[in-house]
């Protein structure tokens, strides 16, 4: 019988790599804390419905990618492929909107796309994502901006390259599309069969064609900036004018939309060198009128983003030299009496926020080549002596030195490297 594996497109995050996930939500929930956003933990499964008005039902992700079933009573049911429709379908349910300000919201988890697994991409993936919600204000689309390049920051991540666009709202975005649709029509034979798809279901989308052959068609078609509305052409110029008075560099790349049908004005995206030809990192944007079309009454003008976490880790990870995940001390003992001794300060030592491994093998030799391939910065020995004298060995890993020191000193030499 052969063993079973991990399902094609998820995986196993093991030590140390979990090490680099946990470091990279803890900066962002930090950034999120001083920008004053909030946690929100949905369902990581919503009724179909639900993603195919508020993603749209002509977007690849809900005509090729959802993992959608049938329930028990009938309903039919679909893993999350991403996760601002059901903030949006909580802060609607919830009422959040009778709460005066902008909520702020935030999440960390998996989301489910049945995509064709490539470097960074995966079946079952992670996010990071926030919401603004309750504003149209175009500073509360610079200042999300301003957060995520924050993130990125802060993680190590160098060298990643911000894109901004606008694609209009209700009233130009229209003219525009019937434009783009127009101009398609003499030139769709000739690009991918995605785009020869897409010119008729969801013309933006071939806007964002990755296809080389494509490219000079493409290149050739109408800008959304030459059909913007007086309104959002004002827009865009206030989010210009916020990021560079906060000297983030961006570049304008009218092609860049986004594969969802709520988007509105401000779209952006980031992406980076180590991830290949499928660079994007995170993307995000505005969108006023998702809370109308998953059927609320009230209006709920909105700007999120969400990013990769699997990619940015891998990003960061190809880009820094992280040092390897290690403990602080390993105790290696010798002798009964040691190991109930070692117990006591292990737990003293812990308590004071020093990570301890303990041996299981009562041979010193073999306890020291366990600490030195666990990365250990220290090894504690531990043996009849130490217990009756309370004096210590402690030996530094890096260099072989080897002291002898009291209880107290102990944790302060430690604490001190």
């Amino acid at each position: 019988m052969n063993p079973l594996k991990a399902v094609r497109g998820t995986r196993d995050i093991l030590p140390p790599d979990s090490a680099d996930w946990n470091r990279v939500e803890a900066i962002a929930r930090e950034v999120f804390r001083v920008f004053n956003y909030q946690e929100i933990r949905t369902p990581i499964f919503e009724e179909t419905t639900l993603f195919a008005r508020g993603v749209g039902e002509d977007t690849d992700i809900v005509g090729k990618e959802m993992y959608t079933w049938e329930d028990r009573d009938g309903s039919s049911l679909t893993l999350r492929p991403e996760n601002t429709a059901s903030v949006m379908r909580a802060y609607i349910e919830h009422r959040l909107d009778q709460i005066p300000g902008v909520k702020k919201l935030y999440y960390i988890g998996p989301m489910f796309r049945r995509e064709r697994p490539q470097k960074g991409r995966y079946r079952q993936f992670f996010q990071i994502g926030a919401e603004a919600i309750g504003s149209e204000s175009p500073i509360v689309d610079a200042e999300v901006i301003e957060m995520v390049v924050e993130v990125l920051r802060r993680t190590g991540l160098h060298g990643f390259h911000l894109i901004v666009n606008s694609v209009g709202c209700s009233h130009c975005r229209p003219k525009f599309i019937a434009a783009l649709k127009e101009k398609l029509e003499g030139v769709a034979g000739s690009l991918c069969t995605d785009c020869q798809r897409r010119a008729t279901t969801n013309p933006l989308r071939v806007l964002d064609c990755k296809v080389p052959e494509d490219q000079d068609i493409i290149n050739a078609l109408p800008s959304i900036l030459d059909h913007l509305c007086p309104a959002c052409s004002e827009h865009m110029t206030t989010v210009r004018a916020h990021l560079d008075n906060r000297n983030i560099a961006y570049e304008v790349r009218p092609r860049l939309v986004r594969g969802l049908d709520y988007y509105m004005r401000t779209t952006f995206e980031i992406t980076h060198g180590a991830l290949g030809a499928q660079n994007s990192v995170l993307g995000g944007g505005r969108y006023d009128g998702l809370a109308e079309s998953i059927g609320s009454k009230v209006p709920a003008p909105g700007i999120g983003f969400s990013i990769g976490e699997d990619r940015l880790v891998m990003s960061v990870q190809e880009t820094a030299q992280q040092p390897p995940a290690t403990v602080d001390v390993f105790l290696a003992t010798m002798g009964d009496a040691a190991d109930m001794h070692a117990g006591e300060l292990a737990a003293e030592l812990r308590s004071a926020g020093i990570s301890v491994e303990r041996s299981t093998d009562k041979k010193l030799k073999r306890a020291l080549e366990v600490a030195n391939k666990s990365g250990a910065r220290f090894a504690l020995i531990i043996g009849d002596d130490e217990v009756n004298s309370g004096q210590y060995a402690l030996k530094t890993m890096a260099t072989g030195e080897q002291v002898k020191l009291s209880r107290a000193e102990l944790i302060a030499r430690i604490e001190a490297n």
